[in-house]
């Protein structure tokens, strides 16, 4: 495993990495540049804020680094790189330098090794508890003895006991704190755990000097009940951070962790063998390549994105196109990677693999999303480096003043400010709510790229809408219908439903289906010798009716002006029966969506390159007063520049084919339907599936969001203004500091995971 590897086996294994076959492992091209690329990795070792930093800027002083994005709360990095200027073994080697250890973001070690560090700090806490309480038991006496009670020699083997006890806390349970420290110093850097450490060695060696020189100048008391208390409180901390942090960021392992590992793949195809036995062989998944042919039986996810060669079945695509329902699948349609195949085993045609696929892309798009600093963590990433360095100064002052009643006295004062004031709670308030958020939202089918977005989308006032696919699906529904006066309307919907039946064009299927509807579920009217004319329309003899025409005007033999609306006309040998005019639909939750957002105060507006008047009916039926059509791309990025000028706080929500200028120049950028593989290089938030509910969820938990990270660092602020003055004045004893540390930072953590739960999740299978 690459943790327990040596400095050279490390190296080694880095070196295998140049090799362009692996990069997709880990990275991809950007569309800036070809020979700029994107690599994500895992970065274990990290524990607060100035170890990303850190790391940030031993990637960035590496030559051909254009930007490198460091997330302590993630364990993640997204390097940006040139492949004329260096390798992907220089990036890890980098890390590996300065302390930490490198893997590639999608490698199974990542996974065991979150899994041994959850192990190894269950331990640590363990081990700290079971010492306190032991320490606690033998300092218990010289707490409710009177003077004299306890003889010299008594009061010294308690003594000898606890720091007996304190040992496999300083040598195993604090492992953490002097390894980060040490790294530090190496660096020439200054850490969150710096003055953890200082705290506890300090206090350690005041209290071995007192135990074996109980007639020194510290020899009047010991202090191991405090130092393993708070060891203690401060692992415990750590450790639901470590266990909340997993959870709340579960969305993304749960999305890598889809595709299988192993595939069956069809060695050679023969007469009738169909899924018989002998013909697969199992393969890594990672070797398959486009064209060959895989077995997928139910339970299995599928590997890569291909059509279905032989069988049926029902999939499960909920985490990735938020489609909460299993869809049917038929010999010739596609399927996609990190589906669920849910009932009948298949033969599958591989036709994109790796990065190519929308798993790939949709995964691509989270683990960015994942590496991204928000602004507000950057800033408080900032401020804690130098923050440290005032509670440092803090220390040494408080010290200084105490000294005069002892240098025991002072010592202890001078380690309860460096424990108080260490500002792991200010380092979390952010990125753990960002954290949370972020996980909630792809859980519930929504996906930030750029986890900022959220702080830009709490401040929207108005959202801009794509009709097009956007508002409304591609699909078509009968309108308005006039017919001959002899005629019913659903008659003539009888009539032509009968003769659409026969097409697969989107105007048939929708009279069809209109067809069906009007004939109360006995189907439509038979029909023979239907004839169909690519383009213009179909004839066919319809039951008692004689021969109809449906199509253009020009197939009915019409002489109309149909400029107005899409409509498509019945006739007999008499000339016109009925017109239908054919209007798009409405997504399901399109009016819901725009009423919700009006409500919350937002105004809501449509710019479309459809014509006029279908965005003028589109906008009424939604109840939308501002919606412009015939605009070209440019039209829109015109209108969404002048509402900036106006002071307006926009967002822009389209397909991504046609709104890239749009979606570029708006503060927040949101694509929704499945165009994910386009939408995603201008999107700060991708919608999946067909409903618009995301957007509204998106906001409101946005809102939530920035509530929760200001009351976060409100809460870190006010702890430490309250308690700084108690550490210096002498009133908090380590312990106390300690708890209290603890309990900051947990205060900003659970406050963060309300985040997590604030919004429905899919639910996947096998639970």
């Amino acid at each position: 495993m690459y943790p327990l590897a040596g400095p050279m086996e490390l190296r080694d294994m880095f070196a295998g990495l140049d090799e362009p076959a692996q990069w997709s492992r880990f990275s991809r091209a950007t569309e800036k540049r070809p020979d700029l690329w994107v690599s994500m990795l895992q970065v274990e070792g990290m524990v607060c804020a100035a170890c990303a930093l850190k790391v940030e800027e031993a990637l960035r002083t590496l030559p051909g680094v254009e930007t490198a994005d460091v997330s302590a709360g993630r364990r993640s990095a997204r390097v940006v790189w040139s492949t004329v200027q260096t390798r992907p073994s220089a990036l890890f080697n980098a890390i590996a330098n300065a302390g930490y250890t490198p893997l590639p973001a999608n490698d199974a070690f990542a996974r065991e090794g979150r899994q041994r560090e959850s192990r190894v700090a269950l331990w640590r806490w363990l081990v700290a508890g079971l010492c306190m309480m032991q320490v606690m038991m033998y300092a218990y006496p010289a707490y409710i003895a009177d003077p004299g009670d306890l003889a010299k020699d008594q009061v010294q083997v308690l003594r000898w006991a606890s720091w007996v006890l304190t040992l496999p806390v300083i040598a195993f349970a604090c492992v953490p704190f002097f390894k980060a420290a040490w790294n530090d110093a190496r660096q020439r850097r200054i850490g969150m755990d710096t003055p953890v450490a200082l705290a506890i060695l300090i206090t350690f060696a005041a209290s071995t000097a007192g135990t074996f020189n109980p007639d020194g100048a510290f020899g009047v008391d010991v202090y191991f009940d405090s130092l393993t208390m708070f060891v203690f409180f401060l692992l415990s901390s750590r450790w639901l951070e470590l266990r909340l942090r997993d959870q709340t960021a579960g969305s993304l392992d749960a999305l890598v962790n889809r595709l299988p590992v192993t595939v069956q793949r069809r060695i050679h195809a023969t007469a009738g063998s169909g899924m018989g036995i002998g013909s697969f062989e199992q393969v890594g998944a990672e070797r398959l390549q486009v064209g060959d042919v895989i077995r997928v039986l139910p339970g299995e996810a599928f590997a890569s994105d291909g059509l279905l060669l032989e069988g049926s079945t029902h999939v499960d695509e909920s985490l990735l196109t938020g489609e909460s329902h299993a869809l049917a699948r038929e010999t010739g349609q596609a399927v996609v990677a990190g589906s669920f195949n849910l009932s009948g085993a298949v033969l599958v045609q591989v036709t994109q693999i790796g990065a190519d696929t929308r798993y790939g892309q949709i995964v691509a798009l989270m683990q960015m999303a994942a590496a991204t600093k928000p602004a507000l963590a950057a800033l408080a990433d900032r401020m804690a480096v130098p923050f440290l360095w005032v509670v440092m100064l803090s220390a040494l002052g408080a010290v200084a003043l105490g000294w005069s009643q002892g240098p025991q006295h002072a010592l202890m004062i001078g380690v309860a400010v460096l424990i108080v004031t260490c500002p792991c709670a200010l380092s979390l308030a952010t990125p753990a709510a960002m954290m949370a958020a972020c996980g909630a939202l792809a859980r519930a089918g929504v996906l930030v790229s750029r986890p900022q977005a959220l702080e830009a989308l709490a401040g929207v006032d108005t959202f801009v809408f794509d009709k097009t696919g956007t508002l409304t699906v591609d699909a078509l529904v009968v309108g308005k219908i006039d017919t001959r006066a002899t005629l019913a309307p659903e008659r003539a919907l009888a009539l032509a439903g009968a003769l659409a039946g026969q097409s697969l064009h989107p105007a048939s299927r929708a009279i069809a289906a209109a067809g069906m509807a009007a004939q109360s579920g006995n189907g439509v009217l038979p029909a023979t010798q239907v004839q169909e004319i690519q383009g213009q329309g179909l004839t066919g003899d319809v039951a008692s009716a004689g021969v109809l025409r449906l199509g253009s005007a020009s197939h009915c033999q019409l002489e109309v002006d149909s400029s107005q609306a899409q409509r498509v006309y019945l006739s007999d040998d008499k000339g016109w029966l009925a017109s239908f005019e054919l209007i798009e639909k409405l997504r399901q939750d399109a009016l819901d969506t725009v009423e919700q957002l009006q409500e919350m105060g937002s105004e809501v507006e449509i710019l479309s390159g459809d014509s006029a008047a279908a965005v003028a009916r589109v906008a009424a039926e939604l109840g939308i007063n501002k919606a412009a059509g015939d605009c070209r791309p440019e039209d829109k990025l015109r209108r969404l520049q002048l509402l900036a000028a106006q002071g307006r706080r926009v967002a822009m929500i389209g397909d991504g084919l046609n709104d890239g200028p749009a979606l570029a120049a708006a503060r927040v950028s949101i694509a929704t339907g499945r165009a994910v593989p386009v939408a995603q290089s201008k999107a700060d938030l991708v919608v999946q599936g067909d409903r618009l509910a995301g957007i509204v969820q998106a906001l409101k938990l946005s809102r939530k969001t920035v509530r929760i990270v200001r009351q976060n660092l409100m809460w870190a602020a006010l702890y430490n203004l309250a308690c700084i003055p108690l550490a210096v004045a002498g009133w908090l004893p380590a312990w106390l500091a300690g708890l209290g540390m603890a309990t900051s930072s947990l205060v900003v953590v659970l406050n963060a995971l309300r985040l997590a739960r604030a919004l429905p999740q899919q639910t996947l299978p096998g639970g």
